[in-house]
């Protein structure tokens, strides 16, 4: 065979950063990838500081990322790397329903947005899809965002709420304590009562019970 007739080598694998803190999720994820021979795991994170620096520091082509890790959520992720690396895409998988996040990542700068019980098929069609370029949502999810794109103004209360004002109403109507959610969130006890404050304010409620009445029927809570 000439010099003119080789074959070009392959391209190089696609450098995927798994973001999860739970073990057992990264290992599976290794492993899915592990059997897709053009995707490899260039490095995983367990928490959004080191998962911002990884992708501060070193070279990937897709973020495979939880939603919510102990020192704060994907929108965390999504704000820094919107302003530093845009061109970077991340898909974000979560436990939770799509209806829960999946419009309000994918408005905050996500490639894509995917269950855990996601087929591991469907998982590796998602990451070949956001490295070409593209966007990666279910049928359900791109149902969701046409009715957004008409009727923007008649969309869910809730879809007014900043991320953290978003938090903070879905512990709330996990029947948390303000005390309780400032703990987890790392937050004083007024800034808690702050935001609450400004969820009320803003979806035009006047009491806790309301809030909590209004994410059970917008499916807001597990």
């Amino acid at each position: 065979m000439t010099v003119s007739q080789q074959k070009p080598p392959p391209p190089p694998p696609t450098r995927v950063l798994v973001a999860d803190d739970h073990p057992v999720v990264r290992q599976g994820l290794r492993q899915i990838l592990a059997d897709t021979a053009e995707m490899t795991v260039a490095g995983e994170t367990t928490n959004v500081r080191d998962t911002l620096e990884r992708i501060r520091r070193d070279a990937f082509d897709v973020v495979v990322l939880d939603l919510v890790m102990p020192d704060g959520t994907a929108l965390d992720v999504l704000e820094a790397v919107r302003r530093e690396r845009p061109e970077l895409a991340v898909l974000v998988l979560s436990m939770h329903p799509e209806d829960q996040y999946g419009l309000r990542v994918l408005k905050a700068g996500a490639a894509g947005y995917l269950t855990k019980e996601s087929a591991p098929e469907e998982l590796v069609q998602a990451i070949r899809k956001v490295r070409a370029g593209g966007k990666y949502v279910t049928a359900r999810m791109a149902e969701k965002l046409a009715q957004y794109v008409e009727r923007p103004a008649d969309g869910p209360l809730h879809e007014l709420l900043s991320h953290r004002e978003y938090q903070v109403l879905r512990l709330l109507a996990s029947a948390k304590t303000v005390k309780q959610i400032a703990r987890e969130l790392h937050l004083s006890d007024k800034t808690i009562s702050t935001y609450r404050a400004r969820v009320l304010a803003k979806m035009g409620l006047t009491s806790t019970a309301h809030l909590v009445r209004y994410a059970v029927q917008h499916r807001l809570v597990d």
